[in-house]
């Protein structure tokens, strides 16, 4: 068998077991195996592929790994403004449909419209942020109610049916 043969075969298991390790290392060592048998192909003796293997090696884990675990190592970038809302909980200040409402979403108060066109949610309950279109915040109704955790919207609709003054 050649060499060159010998060296892809080196790669291709190199490249297999960096997939199972997820190390970086083997990986450019495989690439390092991978120009060496590239080296072979072109007819270079067995001498000048192991020199391109050690040299494409020591670049690889010298000057590519610390790159890429810096680059990893980075923290996730801030969100901020409008895309720091999403995913956050509004408190409904007003009644929320499709022609609009008012709800606080960490201290401040903004318009707001059900991202379900056919949603309304009723007012002194939660919903989560799902989008900010210009200054209007698209919600889904949570399921739990109010600041206190209860049920509003179950509550006010069971107590319009009593004739009982919601709080």
């Amino acid at each position: 068998m050649e060499a060159w043969v010998i060296w892809l075969l080196a790669a291709a298991l190199l490249g297999i077991a960096e997939l199972l390790t997820l190390t970086l290392a083997l990986g450019l060592l495989a690439v390092a195996a991978l120009v060496a048998g590239l080296t072979g192909a072109l007819g270079l003796p067995v001498g000048a592929q192991v020199a391109v293997f050690a040299v494409a090696s020591v670049a690889g884990l010298a000057v590519v790994r610390p790159v890429a675990r810096r680059h990893v190592r980075q923290p996730p970038p801030l969100r901020s403004g409008t895309a720091a809302l999403v995913g956050r909980e509004a408190y409904t200040l007003t009644e929320v449909s499709r022609t609009g409402g008012r709800v606080r979403i960490g201290g401040e108060e903004w318009s707001a419209r059900p991202y379900d066109p056919a949603a309304v949610i009723p007012a002194d309950t939660t919903a989560d942020v799902l989008a900010i279109e210009g200054a209007t915040a698209l919600l889904y109704p949570t399921t739990t109610g109010g600041p206190g955790g209860r049920d509003t919207a179950g509550e006010a609709a069971a107590d319009r049916g009593t004739g009982k003054e919601t709080s």
